[in-house]
């Protein structure tokens, strides 16, 4: 899951539980809110009646205290101006038939569901009525009781919280909408450097980031840009190390083929001097026929090591592109295991792109690369046909494709885990090159791909 969407998604539920929780106390605050309405309610009762009763004390100073309220009527307009929607305020002691003093609550909130009221009630309890005396001083004068009404009580607090729902509701999806697009921004520069990784993942590793804001993300970068510092400075090193273990190996190849080409070509055309000699001798001698046919034998087989040590030291001289370029000793290659035998599978090859001016390690490169493969797929498969393309890519990477496939069948994963010298050679040269191995299922067989940067 992408990094964003991890965030959003954490994010959300960070605002969904602020959300419950500010249903649970906006529940709360409406609810007890009413509380707070009752007694508020009661206090401004009790004293505009307290004015009233010492005015009617003051004078009417015949009359009996108990009979001051609630004489003159304290059921006015005014009076009902103190009284909060949904409370209800009585004077004690009544009068007979007296009902109390309610303000309105027709119309106050929305209906709330049957749960809501079920449970409200429930969990944060019932309301209380609250008493205030009209008088401190004066306990005759009386008390003002203001009672909540329960139902007004719960829809006053389901209309709140319907409020509430609504801005929060808003504000969760603005703050989701507004943190998404900054989580976003953030994180766009992660997508750069995944793309400096991917292409030193393909050998490009002075792959420049720019300079980023965050002091994070700015610290990844300059560890990317090290990276591949360093991975640059080590590629080289092995490179220039492998170069140097490849010119070794050739000075002792070149070596071994003077070697050969001294000791032993001298010594088998020696043995075929004397061979034929014997073998003339005993013809004119006619003396045993037999000795003549050993001595035909020993030719044979001397003509058999001759051919056999040309090509020996064909693969251990220096490889024809350093005298007649890449592309015709490629043609070269071909037309040589072409020639040796009819019986042969049929070799196919395809030059693609310009490959006039590849010249140095890279011609010997490919070369050697192609010409070992063509040789294990003659040598250790049943193909009746191999491709040999060769194809140089033009554009900002540079470089030279070798493939061979042939269709006589092979393990692929097992040829790809062999350490026979042939294909050690080779993945030491390509890697020297700075190029990459790779050997793959194919249709029928085999396919080894050698891919050379020219620039390298």
């Amino acid at each position: 899951m992408r990094l964003v969407l991890q965030l959003v998604a954490r994010l959300l539920l960070i605002v969904a539980l602020c959300l419950g929780a500010a249903t649970v106390w906006a529940t709360f605050d409406a609810y007890r809110s009413v509380d707070r309405a009752t007694a508020a309610s009661a206090q401004r009762v009790a004293q505009a009646l307290q004015a009233l009763y010492w005015h009617e004390l003051l004078l009417r100073s015949s009359r009996a205290r108990e009979h001051l309220l609630p004489v003159p009527e304290w059921r006015t307009l005014n009076t009902m101006k103190l009284i909060s929607p949904g409370v209800c305020v009585e004077f004690q002691p009544a009068a007979a038939f007296e009902k109390p003093l309610c303000g309105q609550s027709e119309g106050l909130g929305k209906t709330p569901p049957r749960w809501f009221a079920s449970i409200v009630p429930t969990f944060l309890g019932s309301h209380a009525e609250v008493v205030r005396p009209v008088s401190p001083r004066a306990a005759a004068a009386g008390t003002v009781v203001a009672t909540p009404d329960a139902t007004a009580a719960i829809s006053l607090a389901w209309d709140y919280i319907l409020n509430v729902i609504d801005v929060a509701l808003l504000m969760a999806a603005a703050i989701a909408l507004l943190a998404s697009l900054a989580i976003a921004h953030t994180l766009a520069p992660a997508r750069t450097i995944v793309t400096a990784l991917q292409r030193m993942a393909r050998g490009h590793y002075r792959t420049k980031l720019p300079r980023f804001r965050s002091m994070e993300l700015a610290m990844i970068g300059g560890a990317v840009g090290e990276l591949g510092t360093r991975l640059e400075e080590a590629t080289e090193q092995r490179a220039a190390l492998t170069r140097r273990l490849i010119e070794i190996r050739d000075d002792e190849r070149r070596a071994l083929a003077r070697e050969l080409h001294d000791e032993f070509g001298q010594n088998l055309a020696a043995i075929l001097a004397f061979a034929n000699t014997i073998e003339t001798a005993s013809a004119k001698e006619k003396s045993d026929n037999v000795i003549a046919q050993d001595a035909r034998m020993i030719s044979q087989a001397t003509h058999h090591l001759m051919a056999s040590l040309r090509d020996a030291l064909k693969r251990l001289r220096n490889p024809l592109p350093e005298e007649l370029g890449l592309e015709a000793s490629l043609v070269n290659l071909v037309d040589s295991w072409r020639s040796q035998s009819a019986a042969r599978p049929t070799i196919q090859l395809d030059l693609r792109g310009d490959l006039t001016d590849i010249s140095g390690p890279t011609a010997t490169t490919a070369y050697r690369v192609a010409q070992e493969c063509l040789t294990n797929a003659l040598r250790h498969s049943s193909a009746r046909e191999i491709s040999l393309r060769v194809e140089r890519r033009a554009g900002e990477d540079d470089a030279l494709l070798i493939r061979v496939e042939d269709d006589g069948g092979g393990d692929a994963e097992r040829v790809a885990q062999s350490a026979g010298f042939g294909l050690t050679g080779i993945r030491e040269r390509v890697a020297a090159a700075g190029g990459s191995l790779s050997i793959l299922p194919a249709r029928g067989g085999l396919s080894v791909a050698a891919t050379i940067p020219l620039a390298a």
